[in-house]
């Protein structure tokens, strides 16, 4: 086979063990992101590119790529980095790397939830400034999320109802907004379904779950922030722009809402500074799927969808 396997990014030892398997020549990235003209270099010529969700893989990319390209594959469940139209108008098969990351995303959003609620980082950092600290019966009071809370959930797919399955354990009210695909039973029972609005409203806790699309861009804007409690709390493990950060921004400064846990944003990297100053602001740098196991199965999988296309045979999740 004529080209090579271009690896964006350093994946985990067993994946890369996988990839030398392949006996195809590799060009392998470092930990850090490509810059755009290493991007566009090293993929020249490639029958492949496994690449992460840092990565911009659009039409210019594909084109560089050559006729010979066969297979791009995310490491990602989510491939908004991704011209897909522009893939498939050249023949090229894109996959993703959906299931394996499910419960260790779920996991870190209970945990922000839990961040928020009871005001965790927020006493950590009151700890670490030596303040001067007493116990008493209103210091630091923040929600109870067993006493009768409502979680709302943005997008009820996978990663929706493994968080649906976490919150039930701590006797949480549950709403959703309604998805297309079926919902085994299991996962719906107790799940009250209403529309965004109503999950907006009624909901102590908002957590996203959807994907970014051109529907999604923004969802959580002033009009949307407008219709949640002055109480309530917002999370997002999705994706950053799924959140219009000036509307959060203006919503935690006002007091319209209570606080908000956030493990993506929508500069990624960057970080808007504004957030950081916000006592009542819980976040981390995209830890969802940052379990160990989680990340070598995601890599995992991407590479046995690429190798699965080399072959000639279907790959295991296509987009």
């Amino acid at each position: 086979m004529s080209g090579h396997v271009y690896v964006t990014r350093l994946l985990t030892d067993d994946a890369m063990v996988a990839l030398e398997r392949l006996d195809v020549p590799l060009v392998v990235g470092e930990e850090r992101p490509p810059t755009r003209e290493e991007l566009l270099r090293d993929a020249a010529g490639a029958v492949g590119i496994v690449c992460t969700l840092t990565d911009r893989i659009d039409a210019d990319v594909l084109y560089a790529a050559g006729g010979q390209l066969r297979a791009v594959a995310n490491v990602a469940v989510g491939y908004d980095n991704i011209d897909v139209e522009a893939a498939r108008a050249r023949g090229v098969v894109v996959t993703n790397t959906p299931g394996v990351l499910d419960d260790a995303t779920a996991d870190l959003t209970m945990g922000l939830v839990l961040a928020a609620a009871r005001r965790i980082a927020e006493g950590d950092r009151f700890l670490r400034r030596a303040e001067p600290w007493i116990w008493g019966p209103r210091m630091m009071t923040g929600l109870d999320l067993s006493a009768g809370a409502t979680l709302g959930i943005v997008g009820f797919g996978r990663i929706g109802r493994a968080v649906a399955r976490r919150a039930r354990g701590f006797g949480m009210r549950l709403l959703a907004t309604p998805t297309s695909s079926p919902v085994p039973d299991d996962d719906a029972a107790g799940v009250t379904f209403a529309d965004l609005d109503t999950v907006l409203a009624e909901s102590d806790v908002v957590t996203l779950h959807c994907p970014l699309t051109e529907q999604t861009r923004h969802l959580i804007d002033d009009t949307a922030l407008g219709r949640m409690r002055p109480t309530a709390l917002l999370v997002n493990t999705a994706r950053g722009p799924v959140v219009d950060t000036d509307a959060v921004v203006r919503a935690l400064q006002e007091g319209r809402i209570a606080g908000a846990a956030l493990d993506v944003f929508e500069d990624e990297p960057a970080v808007d500074p504004r957030l950081l100053e916000l006592e009542q602001v819980v976040v981390t740098p995209h830890l969802g799927s940052a379990g160990g196991a989680t990340r070598s199965a995601m890599c995992g999988l991407a590479v046995r969808n690429l190798t699965e296309v080399l072959a000639g045979r279907s790959p295991l999740t296509p987009v």
